[in-house]
């Protein structure tokens, strides 16, 4: 481990994969549960990352971390929106939103498309600064990550047993027995939406903290990178309960910036990051095909072997 990946590429591993994990927790909502498509993760996480940034910048690091949130939640709703009063599919109506944040977050950047947060104090230092032991100094984003998660987690599980979130989890199942149900499941993809962009303003804003800046290219391919995590997670939990579901999105969001980190050791330019991310949504897209297959190949085999045996067998007597 020391010779390959050192401790500081193991730490930088989860912190980031700790982020990531939100927008990942955010597709888990609109992908796995509400069974929407939602295109527009790239400029919403550009989003909190701009919104986070200025309001850190004005002096409030935790108060920037809600005004993500609520700028996320802003755009789940006019994504939402688009899709059940104006019957846009969800793939364009999450185009056309993130095509827009482009705009929007240049406005909000003061129309530069970087802003550094140099000199400003960020959630991580304000962590940092309860204890002045070098350990803890060092060690403490990766503990703050750690508990920002676990509490997003415990939220989103007691939220999804609610009453509110069962019917969220009908609208994914059978929007046609919600109606039979009398709920409406406009308001139900409107409250999941809005609550899934929620999260990855957070991830957008807590990024934009970790790195001391705000780019408008940040959350280009993000979308790519959170399903990867997603699909990842869902292969080894996903007919576990609904907490370990959630806890599988995380673990998956880490395994694949170890994945990232062992490319990075590799020597794999940076260029083809994307491609590396696409070929592990593949591979894990296609895994229960290829084991079916490969299952189905070794069963064929295994006929062949018996009858060719039997008629040895036959044969001889």
């Amino acid at each position: 481990m020391s010779g390959f990946l050192t401790m500081g590429i193991v730490q930088t591993a989860l912190e980031l994969g700790m982020i990531y994990a939100l927008v990942a927790l955010s597709l888990f909502i609109s992908f796995s549960i509400l069974d929407i498509c939602d295109l527009s993760t790239d400029g919403c996480y550009t989003l909190g990352c701009a919104v986070g940034a200025v309001v850190t910048i004005a002096g409030h690091p935790v108060l920037a971390i809600f005004a993500a949130m609520a700028a996320g939640v802003c755009s789940g709703f006019i994504t939402a929106i688009l899709q059940t009063k104006f019957g846009v599919q969800s793939i364009l109506a999450g185009i056309i939103v993130n095509t827009g944040l482009y705009t929007v977050n240049l406005a909000v950047m003061g129309f530069s498309s970087n802003l550094s947060l140099f000199g400003s104090s960020t959630v991580f230092d304000l962590f940092k600064s309860l204890n002045p032991s070098k350990a803890w100094k060092s060690w403490s984003p990766l503990v703050l990550l750690v508990i920002i998660l676990a509490v997003i987690v415990l939220a989103i599980y007691w939220f999804l047993g609610t009453r509110l979130g069962l019917s969220i989890r009908a609208t994914g199942d059978s929007p046609a027995m919600v109606r039979a149900s009398s709920i409406n499941p406009a308001f139900t993809t409107i409250v999941g939406l809005c609550v899934a962009n929620s999260l990855t303003g957070m991830a957008g804003c807590l990024i934009g903290q970790y790195n001391g800046n705000s780019d408008i290219n940040l959350g280009t391919g993000m979308v790519t990178v959170a399903l990867a995590s997603l699909i990842i997670g869902e292969m080894f939990f996903k007919n576990r309960g609904m907490l370990m579901r959630i806890i599988g999105v995380i673990i998956g969001s880490v395994m694949y910036r170890f994945v990232m980190s062992v490319a990075l050791r590799l020597k794999i330019p940076t260029e083809a990051f994307k491609l590396v991310s696409a070929l592990i949504v593949a591979v894990a897209l296609t895994a229960p095909q290829i084991r079916k297959l490969i299952a189905l190949h070794a069963q064929k085999r295994a006929s062949m072997r018996m009858s060719m045996e039997d008629e040895t067998e036959g044969g001889d007597r």
